[in-house]
């Protein structure tokens, strides 16, 4: 393990994170699962799918 990673879980060990905070990163979560859901078994609508786009190459300086 990195040194960092061990320093960083001793200061979240030391003073852990607010129970607003948690309950604001659960509930993200829970919101991207919902749309992951929603998206798996309803399917993403068609207006949605962006077009294909025409890129536009610069012209060669002669």
């Amino acid at each position: 393990m990195n040194i960092r990673f061990l320093l960083r879980a001793k200061r979240l060990a030391a003073r852990p994170p607010s129970e607003a905070m948690f309950k604001m990163v659960v509930g993200i979560i829970v919101f991207c699962a919902i749309l992951y859901g929603i998206e798996r078994f309803i399917g993403w609508p068609e207006w949605l799918t962006p077009n294909e786009i025409q890129r536009v190459r610069p012209k060669p300086m002669d």
